[in-house]
C-alpha cells in the first residue's frame, strides 16, 4: 500500500508553465500554451499577480493550483502614495491611445512614455478616429512626441486596424488611455472573439466584471506565447511613485544624453550651477514643460519614500 501511495504521489502532473489572463482577488484564469484555459487559486502566497504573469501550476480538482510564479522581466503599474494598481507583467510595448473627439491630456501621455520607458518597453501612440473632424489638430498636438522619437499611428478603429496589428504581432502589449478613446473597439477589431473571451473571463471568475472596470489579456492567437493584448481600464491619471527617484530622468529619453555631465555629481536638474540638462533645456533641446515633469516626479517619488510619513 505504501508503495502504491508513493506510486500515486509521483503521478502527481505538473502542468506547464501558463499565462495569466485575469485576475479577481485569489482566483486566476491561467491560459496554457495549448489553448487550454484552467481556474486556478494562490494559496499560501502573498503574492500580487498581474495578467501577463507566467505561472507553474498544479491540477487541483475543480481547476489548478498556482505553485511558482516565474520571474518577471517588468511590471507595468501605476502608484501614488496610497495605494498601487498593477496593468500587466513582461510587456513589451505600451500602447497609449487618443482620439480626436475627446480633450487629450498630454501630461497624461508624458507618464505613459515614462512610464514604458523606465519597464524598458517600446511606446506607441495610437491617434484614433482619423474620421472625425478635428483629427488634424489632434496630430499637431502629438508632434511633440515625434520630436522626441515616438511613433505616432493614425487611424480609425471601425474603418482599418491593419496598421496596428502588424505593429502589435509578437509583442506583448497593454493599450492605456482615457475612456472614450476606443480601446474597446480597437481590441475588438485586433482580437474579434474578445468579446466572448471577455464573458469566458467573468464567468470563470464569478466576477459579472467587463473590460472597462478591470484589466484582462487578450492571446492574439491560442498560444499567448506568440503574443497578446491586455486591455486597462479608462484611466484620467497615472502616478508613478513606485519609480525609484534616481532612475527617472533616465526614463526621459531626451534628458539621457546630458545626464552625467553636470556639474555636480548629485545635481537635481533644478538651480545648481553648472547643470548640463537645465543648459540644454535653455538651449531649447529640452521642452520645459518635460524637465518640470521630471523634477516633479523625482519629488512624488522622495515623497513615498520619506521615513517621516510612517
Amino acid at each position: 500500500m505504501r508503495s502504491a501511495g508513493r506510486a500515486a504521489r509521483g503521478l502527481k502532473r505538473t502542468l506547464p508553465t501558463g499565462t495569466v489572463l485575469a485576475a479577481h482577488r485569489r482566483h486566476f484564469l491561467v491560459a496554457l500554451p495549448d489553448g487550454e484555459r484552467v481556474e486556478c487559486v494562490l494559496k499560501g502566497r502573498r503574492a500580487t499577480l498581474a495578467c501577463g504573469d507566467l505561472v507553474e501550476i498544479q491540477r487541483v480538482a475543480g481547476g489548478g493550483a498556482i505553485e511558482r510564479v516565474l520571474p518577471r522581466t517588468n511590471l507595468v503599474y501605476r502608484s501614488d502614495a496610497f495605494k498601487e494598481k498593477l496593468i500587466a507583467a513582461n510587456v513589451t510595448l505600451v500602447i497609449g491611445v487618443v482620439a480626436s473627439d475627446i480633450p487629450v491630456d498630454l501630461e497624461l501621455v508624458d507618464r505613459w512614455t515614462i512610464a514604458a520607458e523606465a519597464e524598458r518597453c517600446a511606446f506607441l501612440l495610437v491617434a484614433n478616429k482619423a474620421d472625425l473632424p478635428g483629427f488634424e489638430r489632434l496630430l499637431d498636438q502629438l508632434q511633440r512626441f515625434v520630436v522626441l522619437g515616438y511613433r505616432v499611428l493614425p487611424l480609425s478603429a471601425k474603418r482599418d486596424v491593419a496598421p496596428l496589428l502588424a505593429a502589435v504581432t509578437g509583442e506583448r502589449s497593454v493599450l492605456v488611455g482615457q475612456s472614450g478613446m476606443g480601446k474597446s473597439t480597437l481590441l475588438n477589431a485586433l482580437v474579434p472573439a474578445a468579446r466572448a473571451r471577455t464573458a469566458e473571463v467573468s464567468s470563470a471568475l464569478t466576477t459579472g466584471r467587463h473590460t472597462t472596470t478591470g484589466t484582462t489579456l487578450y492571446p492574439l492567437h491560442d498560444d499567448p506565447s506568440r503574443g497578446w493584448i491586455v486591455d486597462s481600464p479608462g484611466m484620467t491619471a497615472f502616478a508613478l511613485a513606485h519609480i525609484d527617484p534616481h532612475a527617472i530622468p533616465e526614463a526621459f529619453v531626451e534628458l539621457r544624453p546630458f545626464l552625467g555631465h553636470c556639474r555636480f555629481r548629485d545635481c537635481r536638474h533644478d538651480l545648481e550651477p553648472g547643470c548640463a540638462v537645465r543648459e540644454a533645456m535653455e538651449r531649447g533641446e529640452i521642452a520645459p514643460h518635460r524637465l518640470e515633469l521630471m523634477r516633479s516626479l523625482v519629488a512624488e517619488s522622495e515623497s513615498v519614500r520619506d521615513p517621516s510619513r510612517r
